[in-house]
């Protein structure tokens, strides 16, 4: 079992930052698949980015060049790095799991406005 705590969302301007962390518990961390998805109000969840357990990298089309992934398998953790927020990033952040099995956080709220 794996439980994914997110968090580092909160409210910030139009071309601000924020690095979202999620910090994952138990054993075999460097063997998942991480990925981050957003559900943005009265849509769907969509995906944003993976990083893979070989830590390969991939971006949906309209954050590339503005969010980069990350992990440090030593501190069980993922990262997401968004650079020059706009206000269409704005949704629920939730963080993914998987191997074998597949784990969901319980997502940060990441709100891009002036």
């Amino acid at each position: 079992q794996v439980q994914l705590v997110e968090s580092g969302g909160g409210l910030v301007q139009p071309g601000g930052s924020l690095r979202l962390s999620c910090a994952a518990s138990g054993s075999n961390f460097r063997l998942y698949h991480m990925a981050w998805y957003r559900q943005a109000p009265g849509k769907q969840r969509e995906w944003v980015s993976t990083i893979t357990s070989d830590s390969r990298t991939i971006y949906k089309d309209s954050v590339k060049g503005r969010f980069t992934i990350s992990r440090d398998n030593a501190k069980n953790t993922v990262y997401l790095q968004m650079n020059s927020l706009k206000p269409e990033d704005t949704a629920v952040y939730y963080c993914k799991a998987q191997a074998s099995n597949t784990y969901w956080g319980q997502g940060t709220q990441v709100t891009v406005s002036s």
